[in-house]
């Protein structure tokens, strides 16, 4: 019998919200990784990381993190999003396999160096667009493939929230290199999985508004895709919505899957709950409808599975498979995010 292989060893740069609410716990819980090295300068977050992951070592900067490449295996960002980019870069010129949260860059520009730097270098780059194993997204794809609302007419996804006070952090900044307001920041999320399923936008029309008093960046925004399949898509994206819509509803012509809340793992995770049995499963009275108004009942939601983000990665390390996000595709959903800026601005569909 052969010896198991070590660990895969990962150095996460960043500890605030993505790094330590997501990133840490399942990088913990993957089978064949081990969290070795947290880029945090931060006392405060140092110290959460010594009670909740002591086996990790903390380091002051990215510079220190990759003085010695060869003690680690992969590179995790998670940092803010005006560092996405030069932190991919030096993970990539260090030879080393790279991880970044959503949005791979700011711009589709730096995205597509971020990806040829990678083929060039011969070492995997991927995007955490985690929202690919939300519950609802997997529910919804897997109705589509077996043909449960036939062909589909329109699709409708939102990300919206009720936060009608300006907060502090890159999510509010207009700089447009820290990527904020809820075009970046949701649209990443909801063009990606619409381009997922029903595949490249041959037509994009957006509406992007400012409506909080005093607020710098983008707070509501629309965007109709047409694909070239010829779906529609109708995405929503807002922190002004002070009544929520439904999170996701597929119309076909056959009947219609509609969901109304938010996948669990998300809170999960923020409140320190770990994945284990039962993970990502969303109570029945949260099942989605599946039928017409006259026949509509609740259809058994597949469980979220954002561990299966980390088992793809070791696979792609360890066994050459296909990273468990091709950067192309983030790619991409910045190419679109961009024109749906420029169709706001202009009044046109692009």
């Amino acid at each position: 019998m052969s010896a198991p292989e070590n660990p895969l060893r990962v150095g996460l740069v960043g500890y605030g919200l993505a790094g330590r609410s997501f990133h840490a716990p399942l990088i913990a819980t993957t089978p064949g990784l081990r969290l070795e090295n947290v880029v945090t300068a931060n006392p405060e977050r140092r110290g959460q990381l010594s009670r909740e992951y002591p086996q990790a070592r903390p380091v002051d900067s990215v510079e220190q993190l990759l003085a010695d490449p060869s003690a680690l295996d992969l590179v995790v960002v998670a940092s803010p999003n005006d560092t996405h980019s030069p932190t991919a870069r030096a993970a990539l010129e260090a030879g080393l396999p790279v991880v970044v949260d959503k949005p791979l860059a700011p711009t589709a520009a730096e995205a597509r160096e971020l990806i040829e730097l990678a083929e060039a270098r011969g070492v995997m780059l991927t995007v955490f667009q985690n929202r690919r194993w939300d519950s609802d997204f997997r529910t919804a794809k897997h109705l589509i493939a077996e043909g449960k609302l036939g062909d589909v007419l329109r699709f409708e996804s939102r990300f919206e929230r009720w936060r009608p006070q300006i907060a502090t952090g890159w999510r509010e900044s207009a700089d447009p290199a820290k990527a904020g307001g809820v075009l970046n920041d949701l649209g990443s999320h909801l063009v990606d999985q619409a381009l997922t399923l029903f595949g490249p936008a041959t037509g994009v029309y957006a509406e992007v508004v400012v409506r909080r008093p005093g607020a710098a960046v983008d707070d509501d925004a629309f965007i109709a895709l047409t694909h070239a399949s010829g779906v529609h898509s109708h995405l929503w994206m807002s922190a002004v919505t002070a009544q929520l819509g439904p999170r996701l509803r597929v119309l076909g012509n056959q009947g219609a899957y509609v969901v109304q809340g938010l996948d669990p793992q998300e809170a999960a995770l923020r409140a320190g709950e770990r994945p284990g049995p039962g993970w990502g499963e969303p109570a029945e009275s949260e099942w989605g409808l599946l039928g017409t108004t006259a026949d509509a009942h609740r259809y058994p939601s597949l469980p979220g599975d954002y561990p299966a983000f980390y088992a793809g990665v070791v696979a792609a390390l360890r066994d050459g498979a296909p990273a468990p996000v091709d950067p192309r595709d983030a790619l991409a959903t910045l190419t679109v995010l961009e024109q749906a800026r420029q169709s706001a601005a202009e009044g046109r569909t692009l």
